[in-house]
């Protein structure tokens, strides 16, 4: 999966939370890119759906947020998230859970876990699928999702903060001697191997949202260009640590079959709701109107759509052990 995803050229870096400070383009721009695209090719490079459902529990932290009509976290433990929590973002979660399995080959995982497992932690588990799922595997297994909002079927949430040395530290604490800790991150930024993401395309500036967002809310979404799993399990004390790269195909672009379906599930979880994924950011952090978010939102929509492009996005996989 790492490398039959690229094109012949290098990929170009992604922006570090040590770079400057990004630069976005405001509406006009994309208004004006969107114009001179019209009358270009826009062969379809649409993906598949899927269907999940979600379920929610009757709490005070059921208290959400709305924002220009959709509805984030409650603010109790001060502790912000970017995406929404509603019924559209979940089906979409759902839809990530399904191509991330298939990135890895059907697995749920790739510590090598003991068939008899007791325990298990899933931090951030979103709708709870990767969890049951786990749970169906592993019947003789206690099961624990967490997430700082309530909307799996039962499970009530704590308040999560995502310091990454203190997480590896906690999670070092809370595993079993001989017990693994898995963590699975992806880029923000969309990149391409054949120079097809350009500078000044919306593809280009959609990583910059949550990077610079990130840099305004003091949490940084640089994991992978900082190493900060490997580093954050080393310092908390893991061992035999290992680590898988992969480049997630955004579309159905490649050539592999296998590579074809992983990619149009990607499409098909970013083209349901790119507002879920950035009003946030770009909005209640960045200061951009509703209007400069649609505008936005409808260009990477037509690039999204367009066979023009071969966008990816890095995911990294990193497993470490506590030792006996």
């Amino acid at each position: 999966m790492s490398d039959r995803a690229s094109s012949p050229k290098k990929s170009p870096k992604s922006p570090s939370s040590g770079a400057s400070e990004v630069v976005l383009h405001d509406a006009g721009h994309w208004a004006a890119l969107a114009q001179d695209e019209q009358d270009e090719d826009t062969d379809s490079s649409l993906g598949k759906d899927a269907e999940s459902s979600t379920a929610s529990m009757t709490s005070s932290i059921l208290n959400y947020r709305t924002i220009k009509g959709r509805t984030y976290h409650s603010e109790r433990g001060n502790a912000e998230y970017w995406a929404s929590n509603d019924a559209q973002q979940n089906e979409v979660m759902d839809i990530i859970h399904h191509f991330l399995v298939l990135t890895l080959d059907g697995k749920l995982h790739l510590a090598p876990l003991k068939d008899d497992i007791k325990s298990v932690l899933d931090v951030g588990t979103g709708t709870g699928i990767w969890a049951i799922d786990f749970a169906d595997e592993h019947p003789q297994a206690e099961v624990i999702g967490t997430d700082i909002s309530p909307i799996q079927p039962s499970w009530v949430p704590p308040n999560v903060k995502f310091d990454w040395s203190a997480l590896f530290q906690e999670a070092y604490r809370s595993c079993k001697p001989g017990g693994w800790v898995e963590s699975f991150e992806a880029s923000p930024c969309l990149e391409s191997d054949d120079d097809t993401v350009k500078e000044g395309s919306a593809m280009s500036e959609w990583g910059k949202f949550f990077i610079e967002g990130g840099k305004r809310l003091g949490r940084t979404f640089t994991i992978l260009d900082d190493d900060l799993q490997k580093k954050g399990m080393e310092d908390a004390g893991f061992t035999d640590i290992q680590t898988r790269d992969f480049k997630l195909p955004i579309g159905s672009w490649p050539k592999d079959p296998k590579l074809q379906e992983i990619g149009s599930f990607a499409f098909a979880a970013m083209d349901q709701d790119l507002e879920g994924f950035v009003l946030y950011m770009a909005s209640v952090v960045l200061g951009w109107s509703q209007d400069e978010v649609t505008v936005y939102c409808s260009q990477l929509r037509r690039e999204l759509r367009s066979a023009k492009y071969h966008p990816y996005c890095r995911l990294r996989l990193v497993y470490g052990r506590k030792p006996e």
